[in-house]
Order: structure tokens, then sequence, then C-alpha cells
């Protein structure tokens, strides 16, 4: 049995774009887990298919986390749907926050325990015009009433970013209301997604079965070997490519921070301390929030021998970026945006950088710098 997920949080696109995979694929249901009753102890699950509801049930929370019920309720019900023989596609609709990749990763891993499932396609659905509004959103999901758990502290901006971005394939709603610059954006925010739209004669059912590589999806979302967008400028959108070699100054970029967060409608990449020269930095921004995390070592910073045990896209990622006296540490980050001041916001990075005397000292010199990341980092 074919299964495909279906996820994002412009929930009416989401719907069209269930509604037309069990129309148009013979033998297709949906399961879709309601976590908006989890605060009542219970996920609400229903299976339907074109003609309408096939059965409901609930589930209970699971270490109160609306999410981990999901998990646990989801797989023993494709296995079902498999054993019985009767479902070609299982379309497997997210509730609004519940992020593509969490379930992707856990739908393969059951495929490996169960020879009757194969993950087939991750779509995310789109209104263009509700595009940039929910990138801006800075509110927490909590506030929004759209969290997965008590303990859940994400924002809308962030989890629609990571929605958006993981998916190869993006369904998109026919919103009359969308104009030039909001499909500008989503085409530069993801330029390699393949764009199906949702009425018309778009193929969705053929994206949905086409294949999926969950691997491969995770590569292309760690700073590591991130697959970036790349410099454009189109209908008053802009995306700025931003690559150095030289490290940053930890405390002139602490205190440019908000600057730079609030320079783009989202902005993503590595980066590179000089305080903390061997670590890769992931950064990750959207609706006015920045995330600065540990991603392990850069493999300059490695022996020889521990190359072996990286994977072959990290050490692409790696090559691309290559300098002959610092291997991949470097500065890659990437701005996306409308009426994007692309001149002021490289002369702040550029401020952000070790001077040429700072450099000269040396990493001995660097390592004993202000330490104004170690709070973000938890050093």
């Amino acid at each position: 049995m074919d299964i495909a997920i279906v996820g994002g949080l412009h929930s009416d696109a989401r719907k069209q774009a269930v509604e037309r995979l069990l129309a148009t694929v013979p033998g297709s249901v949906a399961l879709h887990h309601d976590l908006a009753t989890a605060v009542q102890g219970t996920v609400v699950r229903t299976v339907r298919d074109a003609t309408g509801v096939l059965s409901t049930g609930e589930a209970p929370l699971v270490n109160d986390c609306a999410c981990c019920a999901l998990r646990e309720d989801l797989v023993p019900e494709l296995e079902r749907l498999a054993d019985s023989g009767l479902t070609r596609l299982a379309v497997v609709e997210l509730w609004d926050s519940v992020e593509p990749k969490a379930m992707a990763e856990v739908i393969t891993a059951q495929v490996h325990a169960h020879e009757g499932l194969r993950l087939t396609g991750v779509i995310t659905a789109v209104d263009p015009a509700l595009l940039l509004p929910y990138l801006g959103n800075g509110d927490d999901l909590m506030e929004a009433g759209l969290a997965a758990a008590p303990t859940d502290e994400r924002t809308v901006a962030d989890t629609w970013a990571r929605q958006l971005e993981y998916a190869p394939v993006l369904a998109v709603a026919d919103s009359p209301e969308a104009d030039d610059e909001d499909r500008a954006l989503l085409a530069q925010l993801h330029p390699t997604a393949r764009q199906v739209p949702i009425s018309g004669h778009g193929d969705l059912a053929g994206a949905a079965l086409g294949g999926f590589d969950v691997e491969a999806a995770a590569a292309a979302q760690h700073p590591s070997c991130a697959l970036l967008p790349t410099d454009a400028d189109e209908a008053g959108v802009a995306t700025l490519v931003w690559h150095r070699d030289r490290p940053f100054h930890p405390e002139r970029l602490y205190q440019a921070l908000e600057d730079l967060t609030c320079a783009a409608a989202r902005s993503r990449g590595r980066f590179w301390l000089a305080d903390h020269p061997d670590t890769l930095l992931g950064w990750d921004a959207a609706g006015g929030a920045l995330c600065v995390e540990s991603a392990g070592p850069w493999l300059a910073s490695l022996p020889d021998a521990a190359w072996e045990m990286v994977p072959p896209v990290r050490r692409a990622a790696a090559a691309l970026d290559w300098h002959p006296e610092h291997g991949d540490c470097c500065q890659h980050l990437v701005f996306v945006s409308p009426g994007l001041d692309r001149e002021g916001l490289e002369e702040v990075l550029e401020s952000c950088l070790l001077t040429d005397e700072e450099y000269a000292a040396g990493r001995d010199a660097w390592k004993h710098l202000p330490p104004a990341f170690d709070t973000l980092l938890e050093v």
C-alpha cells in the first residue's frame, strides 16, 4: 500500500488537496488525527474515502504529547489498511501544526518492518496569499491554539517554514487574492520544489505516488548540507546569498542579531564564530525570531579517519565550500523577503566579521573573544 503525507498550516488548502487525491486515486482513503481535543486527553482519528467517513476512533495521549499519540495510533491503522488489501493509497492528512519530517521518519521506519507499506509522497499544501502572513507570524502555537503538546514552544512562522521547505512537492491552491509577489516569494523560498495546482489539470496523484527519499529530505534541511535558495530578484522579492570565509566576531554579531533577524521574512544557513571555530552553527529565522544551534563539527575539525563515517552528501557539500586554509568553515546565509535591502543587509553582515587585525591574531586569540553566544548555545 502506498502512503502519501499531506500537511501544512493552510488548512483549507490542505483539505482541498486531500479531497482531490481521494477523488482521483481509486482505492484511496484519508487518515486524519485531530489534535484539537488533546487538551481533553484524547486524539480523534477519522478514516474516510471519497464517499464519506468510514470510521472514527479515539487514541489516548501518550506522555501528555498529542504527536506521540498520533505516532502510536497511526502505524497500526496503516498496517490494518495494508493487510486488508483493499486500499491502494493511504493519504495521511496531518493536523495543522504537525511537521511532515517527523511523520515521514516514523512511517519510513515502519516500512522496514512491514513489506506492504511504501511512503511514496510528502506534500505541503499552500495558499500563496497566506504565505507571507504566516511566515511573518511570530505568535507561539500555544497562543494560536495550535500547540501539539503542553511543552510546545514553536511559533507559527518557524513551523510553517519547516513544513514548506521539507516537502519536495507543494500543492498550490487557486487563490484569487494571490499576486505576483506571493508567487515569487513561494518560488524563491523553495526553488527546488515541484509546484502542483490542486485544481485544474495538476497531476497531484502522480506527485503523491512518485516516490520519496526520507534520508535525502533530511539532508536537504540539515545546516551542514542544506539545499539553500540561490540569488534571485523578481516581482519585488529578492534572495540574497551571503558567502564569506572569515569568521564572525561573536560580540558584534550578537549585537546585530535583531537587525539581521528582522531584515528578511526568512533566513537560514550555516555560520562560523571565531570563539567556537570547530563548531558548525545553524541559523534559522522566521517571524522575527531566530534559532541558533550547534549542528556538530565542521569536517575540517575532524580527523581523517572520521571522514569515512560522514555521509557522502555532507562531504559533497563541504567540498563546494572548501577553503585551502580552514576547510569547510564558512558563512553561508540566505535571506529571502519582499523589499529586501540587499546593500544594508550586506553592510551589517560585513561589519560583524573579524577585522584584518583580529583575523591575523589566529585561532588561539579568537577563543579569548567575548563569549556572547554561550547562553544561546547552552555552553
